[in-house]
């Protein structure tokens, strides 16, 4: 054997010896010798207080799963014992995180690649303690101190691909969002398959989308508080998060009870390693939609007590930030049934709201608590802060602006049919809610009424205190039959009520807005009828008493009613109020007060037949808006109209009138020929020929 040879075969010896020796170290080494070191350096990167106080060991064994050369390269599983990792040292508790045990292995030729590569990690009884103070300091947050500012970041990356776990115990205590919960996780009976709390549907839906969701391996139990509100629930969840396979989604089962507000939910998680987006089938009632505010973020109008049924799919990680969208979804407020899609984003500067809505027979009691218009008990039922005082008729419930600024909304929505009352016979609603940086505009909201249209643009801006608002409205083409269509003498009537409302005010109530309003007040209403009659199925019992001193039990024909009010710092001044009748042309003057809620109104009839009209003195009407008082005014009555012309007071008023005369066919509107003579300075005829 040559010099070369010996070399050789005595470096291939050596080498073989060395790997062997190192093998041998690797097997029968005691791994227990380095806990000490490796717990004072991991301590030491954390900066807390870390240790494996059981045994620790390392077991080589081949991995089943590789194929061909590698499945002869035996793997590192490693199993420690009794761990816990401390909490930071303004903690007053001193561990945040305990485990039984925990067993890992790792890829040894990703190390080659600078890749640690652990396909799995179990967990053996875990317990955890979080906090977070309410100046922002949480312990599950970690601070590391490089040795070299300065220095390139590593090149090693590590690859967890699923984690595993028993039961366990995690609490929260979170003082920024006044939350404190207690979560107990234990086995169930026996695994319960995704099928059997979803539906076949939906984990049909699943498989075809390529996912295969796991059984249901684990209950929880969920007590404490969310957001200072009592908080109960349970439900279950699998047992292997699938952090790197998202073939292999998370599922999960919820029902739980926050406050007044009632979730339920099943559906899966995916990519529970960056939390990356949800599929659930979600579920929520409560007594009003208000209330959802402290625990979403959303701000939603209050409401009657509601439920809705829908799909919930989250994308967490947009790169505009997240995204919900509630799809689909199906329930009720109140009494009115409400159909549609929500998308909700997580964009920068604030979030935003949009979608469609549809209620295919929606109740108009339920739209009352959007301005408090509700009973005190309703108001109490949903939670509501302010009562409407005895005396008032007017809603004093505040909008909550300061939730407006928190939020962008783009929603619309559509009463298909809305329940018809004897009051107000409304037949349809649609309106375009926009929401941006506090300033909410409806535009428009319409209503279908009386074979007619209700047009209003309405712009409230929260972005000030009190809000701003502004209201335009336009009501074309009532069917006065339709108004009243249980009052006889209107079923073969051709007449119809227009009018147009321009009106801006400051406040944070309705009661408020109209106390301060400033604008102006037309209506024009042509071949009418009025009885005693007519004002009991108006509700209107001064109304009543009136028509009665004026015309007696009779129906009495109207040609035309005519009124404009001016409106200044919330009080309503007539500057034409006139009724056309068949015997008499009755004007009205006066004051109807929003800021105080109180009437001053004088009535002074004018015959067109002394023998068919006798009253001698003027009514009034005034008191209170709740309960208003009638009664006969102790002067003489004087002849108005035409001193009311001779002064010019109601050409510029009737002018403005004509402009709602609308075209009504063939048949001529009477109200023209009245307001014409007004406009021309002439007084109306009042006494037949």
């Amino acid at each position: 054997m040559t010099r070369t040879r010996k070399i050789l075969a005595w470096s291939s010896a050596c080498f073989v010896l060395l790997i062997a020796a190192v093998v041998l170290i690797l097997v029968f080494f005691d791994w227990n010798r380095i806990k000490p070191p490796l717990n004072a350096k991991v301590s030491e990167e954390l900066h807390r207080a870390f240790a494996i106080n059981g045994n620790l060991a390392v077991v080589w064994q081949r991995e089943p799963d590789e194929g061909g050369w590698r499945a002869w390269v035996p793997w590192p599983h490693v199993v420690a014992e009794d761990l816990s990792l401390g909490n930071p040292e303004w903690s007053k508790k001193p561990q945040m995180v305990t485990l039984k045990r925990v067993e890992l292995r790792i890829s040894p030729l990703a190390l080659l690649a600078q890749r640690v590569v652990i396909p799995r990690i179990d967990l053996t009884e875990p317990s955890a303690e979080l906090q977070r103070l309410a100046d922002g300091r949480a312990n599950w947050t970690f601070t590391f101190d490089p040795k070299d500012p300065n220095a390139e970041p590593s090149n090693w990356v590590v690859d967890i691909g699923a984690i595993g776990f028993d039961k366990g115990h995690v609490t929260l205590d979170d003082q920024t969002l006044k939350t404190r919960l207690d979560v107990l996780i234990d086995l169930l009976g026996k695994p319960i398959a995704f099928s059997e709390i979803v539906g076949e549907r939906d984990a049909k839906k699943a498989l075809e989308q390529g996912a295969t969701p796991q059984d249901y391996a684990f209950g929880l139990k969920v007590s404490g508080q969310y957001h200072g509100q009592q908080l109960a629930g349970s439900g279950k969840i699998g047992g292997l998060l699938a952090l790197q396979d998202a073939a292999r989604p998370f599922p999960l089962q919820a029902q739980a009870k926050i406050g007044d507000t009632r979730i339920a939910l099943a559906g899966t998680l995916t990519d529970p390693l960056n939390l990356g987006a949800l599929d659930l089938r979600l579920k929520l009632s409560g007594t009003s939609l208000g209330n959802l505010y402290p625990l979403t973020g959303v701000t939603l109008p209050d409401s009657p007590a509601y439920s809705t049924d829908g799909r919930l799919i989250a994308k967490l990680h947009e790169a505009g930030g997240a995204s919900f969208r509630y799809e689909q979804f199906n329930g009720k407020i109140g009494n009115s049934d409400i159909h549609g899609d929500l998308a909700y984003v997580a964009s920068q500067p604030r979030p935003k709201l949009s979608g469609a809505l549809v209620s295919n027979q929606l109740l108009l009691a339920d739209l009352a608590p959007l301005i408090g218009a509700d009973s005190n008990a309703k108001q109490k039922a949903r939670g509501g802060a302010s009562k409407q005082p005895a005396t008032k008729v007017l809603p004093v419930e505040e909008f909550r602006t300061e939730r407006w600024r928190d939020m962008d909304a783009d929603v619309e929505f559509t009463g298909k049919r809305i329940v018809h009352s004897t009051d107000l016979p409304f037949t349809d609603l649609y309106t375009h809610l926009v929401l941006n940086d506090g300033q909410l505009s409806l535009e428009p909201l319409r209503f279908g009424v009386a074979g007619g249209k209700l047009d209003a643009q309405i712009r409230l801006n929260g972005r000030i205190t009190p809000l701003e608002g502004r209201a335009k409205l336009t009501a074309r083409n009532f069917k006065l039959k339709q108004l009243f269509p249980t009052f006889e003498p209107m079923k073969t009537s051709f007449g119809e009520l227009n009018g147009d409302a321009d009106i801006a005010g400051r406040g944070n109530s309705v009661a408020a807005l109209l106390g301060s309003a400033n604008g102006d007040l037309k209506m024009l209403i042509n071949d009418g009828a009025i009885s005693r009659g007519l004002m009991e199925i108006a509700g209107l019992n001064v109304g009543n008493y009136v028509i009665g001193k004026l015309f007696g039990d009779k129906d009495v024909k109207i040609n035309c009613a005519a009124a404009d009010f001016g409106i200044k710092t919330g009080l309503a001044t007539s500057r034409l109020f006139v009724f056309d009748t068949e015997n008499a042309i009755i004007y009205i003057d006066g004051t109807v007060n929003m800021a105080s809620e109180q009437l001053d109104l004088t009535i002074t009839p004018e015959s067109k037949g002394f023998r068919l009209f006798s009253l001698r003195s003027p009514l009034y009407v005034n008191g209170p808006f709740i309960k208003p008082n009638a009664g006969v005014k102790t002067v003489p009555l004087l002849l108005r109209g035409a001193g009311m012309v001779a002064l010019g007071v109601i050409v510029a008023p009737a002018a403005g009138l004509l402009a709602l005369v609308a075209p009504s066919g063939d048949v001529p509107n009477q109200c023209v020929p009245l307001l014409q003579q007004m406009k021309e300075g002439k007084a109306p005829k009042t006494v037949k020929g």
